[in-house]
């Protein structure tokens, strides 16, 4: 029996051999006379460089998202400190949903051409020059100067928000994805963290706009420098893949011809796939009143309890932590369950809970108690964000995460906008309880519209699948080697 007979095999050289994985398109390489049956781990591979990528991506997501809520969480400082109306400040949170939209799409395509790397470098690029921009703009008259520095910030989120689930698919093993994208976003989380934190200690609430320009010069010369230093690192660290691809299922995808995959029909592929549309939709309603519940907060607490400027911060930080641990909790757990549809539709009916103990506790009159529910509520609401990612990488394989998940974030950038603005007006006009049932009405919505979604795990079937090639493969190496032999 000649070796070319020999099932999956054909020569290279005289000392090499190449195998093929049936109905992958995956090539690996065997040493002649090795009479090991070929694996896995022969086509793909972990490296311990994955982590310094999730984390320094984390890092710089962290920087974005901080100056999303700088603004928002001491609204009625800079109300009075730049002499505009609240829905003027307000503007500078929704910036980021409006620019969201209509770059999504580019921002996508862009990721599918060039990869990872580039769609870091720029991110991390127009968060920096964001943030000097907004150095400027520490005096009463130059809100114009804060808006334009803001804008550039929120069109670098565009370059931020959809990158999780992809680094999660092209740097780490099927095991470690979901940890990997609640990673990910625990830095965005982060970021809202502190967004909430530092701004109210930083900037007092005082009547001397002098030395009110000297503490917002502070925050701003202290955000720019971080940002420059985040995007020096990604400049020399970041790298767009690793060698070797970290599963099967990557790996498939690495070996599809490039004239195979066209923008416009994954697009296509992805609107009329039906369960993930709904969860674009439940998604949106989630994370868009989340975003409105951040941008809102301020004035909420302050209607209740006046003068806590520094203790609604806090309550921000503590939803926002609570929902850190929630997100790497849920990874941890659909890492080792996979139960993605009822971990999805769980967490979502508790954040419908949640936001309604939230709503009543307020006018009672007992910061603690307010505390300890939002912290629930955080718990769930945002460490729900994750697990819409992971879910909609599942449900779309093998399309690129980077479109589904730019889908997601444009729902909740929309949903966001609408919410905010509604709400605002809502507060004003009617007072925190039916702003906040407003918002309770549309997640039981969303939870609903969970319920219907069907757990179709597309990304779990093609690891499956590969993994059943490589063994049959495998098969026939072996018996390809006992017969020449």
């Amino acid at each position: 029996m000649m070796k070319d007979d020999v099932p999956g095999f054909g020569i290279q050289d005289s000392t090499k051999q190449h195998f093929a994985i049936p109905g992958t398109g995956i090539q690996a390489l065997l040493p002649n006379g090795d009479s090991a049956s070929p694996t896995s781990e022969e086509v793909t591979k972990l490296y311990k460089k994955r982590w310094v990528i999730v984390f320094l991506f984390s890092a710089y997501s962290l920087c974005s998202a901080f100056q999303w809520l700088q603004y928002g969480i001491i609204s009625n400082i800079f109300i009075r400190y730049y002499d505009v109306s609240s829905l003027t400040i307000d503007w500078l949170s929704m910036a980021y949903m409006i620019a969201y939209i209509p770059l999504l799409f580019p921002v996508a395509w862009l990721l599918d051409i060039r990869g990872l790397r580039v769609i870091a470098l720029i991110g991390s690029g127009l968060n920096c020059l964001g943030a000097w921009i907004k150095t400027g703009s520490a005096r009463p008259d130059l809100y114009g100067v804060t808006l334009c520095g803001q804008l550039v910030c929120a069109v670098a989120q565009v370059f931020i928000l959809g990158m999780p689930s992809r680094i999660a698919s092209v740097w780490f093993s099927t095991s470690e994805v979901s940890t990997a994208c609640s990673i990910g976003v625990f830095g965005n989380q982060l970021g809202v963290a502190l967004g909430f934190l530092l701004p109210p200690v930083l900037i007092p609430n005082i009547e001397d706009k002098a030395l009110l320009s000297h503490h917002i010069s502070v925050m701003f010369f202290g955000t720019a420098a971080i940002a420059s230093v985040l995007f020096i690192l990604v400049i020399f660290v970041f790298q767009d893949s690793p060698p070797k691809p970290p599963s099967l299922a990557q790996a498939m995808l690495q070996n599809t011809p490039e004239s195979d995959y066209s923008y416009k029909q994954s697009i296509l592929r992805l609107l009329r796939n039906r369960n993930f549309i709904l969860l674009v939709v439940s998604y949106g309603l989630n994370t868009g009143a989340f975003y409105s519940l951040s941008t809102l907060l301020n004035r909420m607490i302050t209607e209740h309890y006046p003068g806590e400027e520094v203790n609604a911060g806090r309550i921000g930080l503590t939803i926002t932590v609570a929902g850190m641990a929630g997100a790497l909790i849920t990874g941890l757990w659909l890492d080792r369950t996979k139960t993605y549809r009822q971990t999805t539709l769980g967490v979502y009916i508790l954040s419908v809970i949640g936001m309604v103990i939230f709503t009543f506790i307020l006018n009672l009159g007992k910061l603690w108690a307010v505390f300890i529910t939002a912290g629930t509520l955080g718990f769930f609401m945002t460490g729900y964000l994750p697990l819409g990612f992971e879910f909609a990488a599942e449900l779309t394989h093998p399309e690129c995460e980077g479109t589904s998940s730019g889908l997601l974030n444009v729902s909740a950038q929309v949903f966001g906008l609408i919410f905010t603005m509604i709400q605002g007006q809502i507060l004003e006009s009617f007072g925190v309880i039916p702003g906040n049932l407003f918002l309770c009405s549309f997640l039981l919505v969303g939870a609903v519209i969970t319920a219907f979604i069907k757990a179709d795990l597309r990304r779990q079937r093609a690891n499956q699948d590969a993994a059943r090639n490589v063994s049959i493969n495998a098969d026939h190496c072996n018996y390809g080697y006992r017969n020449l032999s």
